[in-house]
């Protein structure tokens, strides 16, 4: 799973893109709002225990030259987003998706909310804000356990669903998780519902082998758990690298032994699920040359 141990500070990054990527975040869902947010009644308690946190305690404290707590008569009542001059209650609305709906204009991370099964085995999805899903449509996972979302995911069943189960029974508050995922997509779209993976009978385009639109995305990923509801967050933050910007940074061979890894260890399959068997040499050949 090469999971490592994470930081509270870092659970939320901020960069020089934060306002290209909040305006983009906030067209998406306005645009698609079936695929990028649903909640459940039962997560609403979760959604509201985070809300409150991130706007009310974490965002003011961590990045205060960003976001300052706002008063009216003596009354903390708004967190004002100072880029975007953009006053947010403190008080969570009363339907979770709006909600969900602030705190994807708000930050540039994903917010998955995995709550216990109604049959005390494993845990389901219950609520989400994904604006960028990688290549798969976030709506059908809904109400899903987590070792059924992973489904498509090569040898997840017999190499990864037991210790994944055990580690999310696990999670203790106060313990912050961090992994990164990648992957090669044919174009620079964001918000992707298909396509970043490889299955049985799939055609692959003669217009995706353009080296000019390949980006190498990276997901950087976290999962705690929330005390109050006891709710598990899984976030991940989007990060797209060109080609000839992975070359400039001399990361080309470190990129070249990551596609050749895919053939490599207990998971062989996911050189065809990420693609690499049609695209792998094609990429490998410009990062050499």
């Amino acid at each position: 799973m090469s999971i490592q141990d994470g930081s509270v500070n870092d659970l939320i990054l901020m960069d020089k893109n934060y306002l290209h990527r909040i305006q983009l975040r906030k067209e998406i869902m306005k645009n698609h709002p079936e695929h990028v947010i649903a909640a459940e009644a039962v997560a609403k308690s979760a959604v509201n225990e985070f809300y409150t946190w991130l706007l009310g305690i974490y965002l003011p404290t961590r990045y205060p030259r960003m976001f300052q707590s706002k008063s009216i008569k003596g009354r903390v009542l708004y967190l004002h987003n100072i880029s975007t001059n953009e006053n947010l209650p403190l008080i969570p609305p009363e339907n979770p998706l709006d909600s969900l709906q602030i705190l994807g204009g708000l930050v540039d991370e994903d917010f998955l909310f995995l709550l216990p099964s109604d049959d005390g085995d494993g845990y389901t999805l219950k609520a989400f804000v994904t604006c960028f899903p990688n290549g798969f449509d976030t709506l059908k996972k809904l109400n899903l356990k987590l070792r059924d979302i992973h489904k498509p995911v090569p040898h997840y069943k017999e190499k990864l669903e037991k210790s994944m189960d055990r580690y999310f029974d696990k999670m203790k508050v106060g313990k912050f998780m961090r992994r990164a995922n990648w992957a090669i997509q044919p174009n620079e779209q964001l918000f992707k519902v298909a396509g970043n993976h490889l299955y049985e009978g799939d055609n692959i385009p003669e217009e995706e082998f353009d080296i000019n639109r390949m980006r190498l995305r990276v997901e950087r990923q976290y999962l705690h758990r929330l005390p109050q509801s006891r709710a598990l967050l899984f976030s991940f933050k989007t990060l797209l690298y060109t080609l000839p910007e992975i070359k400039n940074e001399g990361l080309a061979e470190d990129l070249v032994e990551a596609i050749n890894g895919l053939r490599q260890g207990n998971a062989p399959g996911f050189h065809f699920y990420k693609r690499a068997a049609v695209w792998g040499e094609f990429v490998k050949a410009y990062l050499r040359s």
